[in-house]
């Protein structure tokens, strides 16, 4: 039984099957704005994580200060994106 059921996680078009393209036809490309939202999501969590090691591990205070600083970039950076995009 095969349904009309679409993916609402799947990045491309959902009639990107091999068969139903014509040759030299590429499927739709991840939009660029993506794949910044995504690299400042992974910055985010990397950042916010090594700042919570160096609190535990009472490294020096310029990690700290550093990935502390990391992390607020990208959330305020992120933040600003979706306002932006609210207009």
């Amino acid at each position: 039984m095969t349904s009309a059921h679409t993916d609402p996680y799947r990045l491309t078009a959902a009639d990107d099957s091999p068969g139903t393209q014509s040759p030299g036809t590429q499927s739709p490309a991840v939009s660029r704005g993506d794949v910044v939202r995504t690299l400042l999501w992974t910055v985010l969590v990397i950042s916010a994580a090594v700042n919570l090691m160096a609190s535990y591990a009472a490294a020096g205070i310029w990690l700290n200060l550093a990935s502390g600083l990391v992390t607020l970039l990208s959330a305020g950076t992120l933040v600003a994106r979706k306002l932006r995009g609210r207009r």
